[in-house]
């Protein structure tokens, strides 16, 4: 009677024992191993957390100041720039990110182009908006604007010395590059619409195209 006893107590132990060890190890899968070495077996993959916010350069309302320095290709009508080789233009502006696709400019700048004695200026003064494709790093987008360019013709050909202001506009494209999430490296191109009169020294006035291409490279930065 004492030695079937013994083995029925052997039995139960031998049983204990194994459960203890299969709930241990179903233990440390879930919950992580208690004073055991790291590596023992493969936790489950962190939840995911919530999504990043915007970067600063898309948040609404973020203002910045932009510069550009570039070329002027004027046009090749016969009322206009026929003839006269490429010049300098550079803006300077102030603007607002008032939603993450879409900016308000507000544009300073000139641009000239010469013909041996000849020399054709514009000074634009514009404000305009920008549609932006948003994204944290590259950001190309398309704009176009509104403003008063005053404008000045020297030509010796038609005797014409004078200044003119007028209202022009301007279409754009161009790409930031953000090197962080408060200044870019900008490439623009923008084609200017103006066709001031000028008065020649014998007395008839001239409509003249001082439209063209500007081809800029710059710097934005947010304030």
């Amino acid at each position: 009677m004492r030695k079937q006893l013994a083995l029925v107590l052997a039995g139960l132990f031998v049983a204990a024992t194994a459960a203890t060890a299969v709930a241990a190890g179903y233990d440390r899968y879930e919950r992580g191993p208690r004073g055991g070495s790291p590596g023992e077996y493969a936790p489950p993959p962190p939840r995911r957390g919530a999504e990043a916010p915007p970067p600063r350069h898309a948040q609404y309302g973020q203002p910045y100041f932009f510069a550009h320095l570039g070329i002027f290709d004027p046009n090749d009508d016969l009322d206009g720039l026929r003839g006269y080789d490429s010049g300098m233009n550079f803006d300077l502006g102030v603007g607002s990110r008032v939603s993450p696709m879409f900016a308000v400019d507000g544009t300073f700048g000139a641009y000239s182009a010469k013909s041996g004695g000849d020399e054709a200026t514009v000074v634009p003064m514009t404000i305009g908006g920008r549609l932006i494709l948003p994204h944290p790093f590259i950001e190309p987008y398309v704009g176009a604007g509104l403003g008063l360019y005053f404008s000045s013709l020297k030509e010796a050909s038609s005797a014409i010395d004078d200044t003119s202001a007028d209202f022009g506009g301007y279409l754009s494209a161009g790409l930031d590059m953000w090197l962080n999430p408060r200044t870019a490296l900008n490439f623009e191109g923008k084609y200017h619409y103006v066709t001031p009169s000028f008065q020649s020294a014998a007395g008839p006035t001239f409509d003249v195209n001082m439209g063209g291409w500007t081809v800029n490279l710059g710097v934005r930065v947010a304030f």
